[in-house]
């Protein structure tokens, strides 16, 4: 494999590069696909876990609220449970339904 001018020809070093970058594409290609698919099958099986803290946070929310009732009727234990839990940062919203939020802008106020 010798040039006409009698240097070495760069076919065998530039074939040699091209085999080792369409092997590490296959292979970079092949782990990121399989990557992929544990990232999805990771995804969906938190499904269940989801919906299942979404009932327990909406079943938190409900005690709450009737905690919060019971204390403005006048309970002292009640108060003392909301008046804890405020002091920890924890907003009770006792006129809304649970799940509910609020509206994302204000309505424009009148000129």
């Amino acid at each position: 494999m010798s040039a006409p001018d009698g240097g070495r020809s760069p076919f065998l070093p530039l074939l040699l590069l091209a085999v080792a970058v369409l092997g590490w594409t296959t292979f970079q290609t092949t782990q990121l696909v399989g990557e992929r698919g544990r990232l999805t099958a990771g995804i969906a099986g938190q499904d269940a876990q989801v919906e299942q803290s979404k009932k327990v946070r909406e079943r938190l929310e409900s005690l709450a609220a009737r905690t919060a009732r019971v204390a403005r009727a006048g309970n002292a234990n009640a108060t003392l449970i909301v008046e804890e839990l405020r002091r920890r940062g924890v907003t009770i919203n006792v006129d809304g339904p649970a799940g509910a939020t609020a509206p994302a802008t204000a309505p424009p106020a009148s000129p």
